[in-house]
């Protein structure tokens, strides 16, 4: 049966300016200008893509018209929207601030199919929150997923049971959920170009170069197994920011670290909201030939003080530093894994206080939700520009 729903917003950000200020419909518009943050679909038809240095898009769009970023308006046209998610289901596990999986399968007495459920949610998100949506429908939520992307923008695709294998196996395997460029290479090198020819392999051939867990994840979805449900209030198992770099800007070691501190700063105040604590660092680097680089390392004992986290991210970009001497960087992006709970660690700040970092860091928290995220920070930041901070999804009950 049909019952799965991903619904994803077209082009958030460039729609919500778009839908705030009249004269910009129908024109080319980025949001963003150092880095494109978003951009439209007319801006999109010149090649012009998130992540792009502003230069690079004014030379492909020069029409395009550039506006700073409102998170705010973002922030609350996205709880509009997952107000009607909640409306249509109580199923609804949120992906990102602007999609999400639906479990609609309950509904069938009472409203219809999903289809018809879909149709209603999209009408919904168009008349009450003003934004396009495009909706995917389909038996597993992965088939969703790829169908939301294949009727964008704006548009609904329902994959019927019957019609799952012709509409997913003539796909690029790039197609595929967890599919990035290196697994695609590797793909690639062994003649599997499509997902069709990916199922019609064997699960062994595929892990002697994408590993088991690769070959197991990728070879399953090809051949149209997913038995994953809709997880209503599941907490991340990672909390991550990350700063693009437009071509041109300094990139010198200091230069670097500076936006590293900063980003770490966020990660670790986003643990501590959200009273997580983690124990693996990963340095993200994408270099000025678009290629990328990880590097991980893990604690013996996990922490959210961010002195700790700063030190841990430092070591990894001096271990990188010769790459990116010799290839630019044009992305550096830090996540942390391995996240559990971390009352204890606050209680045990608050019996015995011993921490100076800890106390510290609590310190600086107050401070910042009290006035702002600007108003107190770290001596190497000042006069600098780390980058916007996107809002996120709260993190589960």
């Amino acid at each position: 049966m049909t019952r799965f729903l991903h619904a994803d917003l077209d082009s958030f950000y460039a729609s919500v300016e778009q839908r705030d200020a009249p004269e910009l419909r129908g024109r080319p518009v980025v949001v963003g200008a150092g880095v494109v943050l978003a951009a439209s679909y007319e801006a999109r038809a010149f090649g012009v893509r998130g992540g792009m240095g502003g230069h690079e898009a004014r030379r492909r769009c020069p029409q395009a018209v550039t506006v700073p970023p409102r998170f705010s308006a973002y922030v609350e046209a996205s709880r509009a929207v997952f107000e009607v998610f909640a409306d249509t289901t109580p199923l609804v596990e949120g992906v990102s601030i602007d999609e999400a999986f639906l479990d609609v399968g309950g509904l069938a007495r009472l409203v219809g199919p999903a289809e018809v459920v879909a149709r209603r949610l999209r009408e919904r998100v168009r008349d009450e929150v003003g934004l396009p949506i495009s909706v995917g429908v389909a038996r597993t939520k992965h088939l969703a997923k790829v169908a939301s992307a294949a009727a964008k923008p704006d548009g609904l695709l329902v994959v019927p049971a019957e019609r799952e294998e012709a509409f997913l196996h003539p796909l690029p395997v790039e197609r595929l959920w967890g599919v990035g460029p290196v697994t695609a290479r590797r793909l690639h090198e062994q003649g599997v170009h499509t997902v069709g020819q990916l199922a019609a392999r064997e699960e062994s051939e595929l892990a002697s170069s994408l590993g088991r867990a690769a070959a197991q994840h990728v070879w399953a979805l090809a051949n149209l197994r997913d038995p994953r449900p809709v997880v209503v209030g599941r907490r991340r198992s990672s909390v991550g920011a990350q700063c693009a770099l437009p071509r041109g800007a300094p990139t010198g070691r200091d230069d670097l670290e500076a936006v590293l501190v900063g980003l770490v700063e966020r990660v670790a105040r986003r643990l501590r909201a959200g009273e997580r604590i983690a124990r693996t660092l990963t340095l993200r680097l994408r270099f000025g030939d678009f290629g990328t680089a990880t590097r991980s390392a893990t604690l013996p004992r996990s922490t959210a003080i961010t002195a700790t986290w700063i030190d841990t991210a430092r070591d990894l970009l001096r271990a990188a530093w010769p790459m990116v001497v010799e290839r630019g960087c044009t992305l550096l992006g830090v996540s942390v894994s391995g996240l559990d709970d971390g009352s204890a660690e606050q209680l045990e700040l608050d019996l015995f206080g011993h921490d100076e970092q800890q106390r510290l860091d609590a310190t600086l928290d107050a401070v910042r939700d009290r006035f702002g995220s600007a108003a107190v920070g770290r001596a190497a930041l000042v006069g600098r520009r780390i980058g916007f901070e996107a809002p996120q999804l709260p993190d589960g009950p």
